[in-house]
């Protein structure tokens, strides 16, 4: 649980996500309500992958479903350079 909780803390440091929840605090007057919406989309997330990766795993090795990930990760860092929409 520890490895968990800080691979995720640090990949999430400094990410779009973060920056968002940033910016929505510094416009709104509830913090509590940017935070809880902020952590409550976190977990959903999470719970997706959670289920989504351990029904993956039933059918497919771990080791390819880490490959297929990275593979992902690096297609859709590919695409957004080429592809971002600004001009």
């Amino acid at each position: 649980m520890l490895t968990t909780f800080g691979m995720i803390f640090l990949a999430e440091l400094g990410d779009k996500t973060q920056l968002a929840t940033l910016s929505f605090a510094a416009e709104s007057k509830s913090l509590v309500a940017v935070f809880i919406g902020s952590a409550g989309a976190l977990i959903l997330a999470s719970l997706i992958a959670v289920v989504l990766g351990s029904g993956l795993a039933r059918v497919i090795p771990a080791d390819y479903i880490k490959m297929g990930a990275g593979v992902l990760f690096i297609v859709l860092g590919v695409w957004m350079i080429f592809f971002s929409g600004g001009k």
